[in-house]
């Protein structure tokens, strides 16, 4: 609203255009805390799945330190479970003794 009619003024009041860059500032500190999260949490959950320490997505906090964390991702060993080759088939439970 207060916006609007500033634009509708011929010249601006400097008190009123003091308030709204305060009120800016008041709020950019919950933004940017709001876009960490919403970055952050994803990558912690990925890391976890990926075997290592889910306190490694907090490199996204340094500038680019999120290309840097999908570079480790993307050529790193993964310590995950691994997968048997398909020729060798699933283990079987050993066969019950014979009487």
């Amino acid at each position: 609203m207060h916006l609007a009619l500033m634009q509708l003024q011929s010249q601006i009041d400097p008190e009123q255009a003091k308030h709204i860059a305060m009120m800016f500032l008041a709020i950019l500190p919950v933004i940017i805390l709001v876009g960490y999260i919403i970055v952050i949490v994803p990558f912690w959950f990925i890391c976890k799945k990926a075997g290592f320490s889910p306190w490694l997505s907090l490199i996204n906090v340094i500038p680019l330190g999120g290309i840097i964390l999908i570079y480790v991702l993307a050529f790193a060993e993964w310590k995950v479970a691994p997968v048997l080759p398909p020729q060798m088939g699933y283990p079987y439970p050993p066969a019950p003794p014979r009487v």
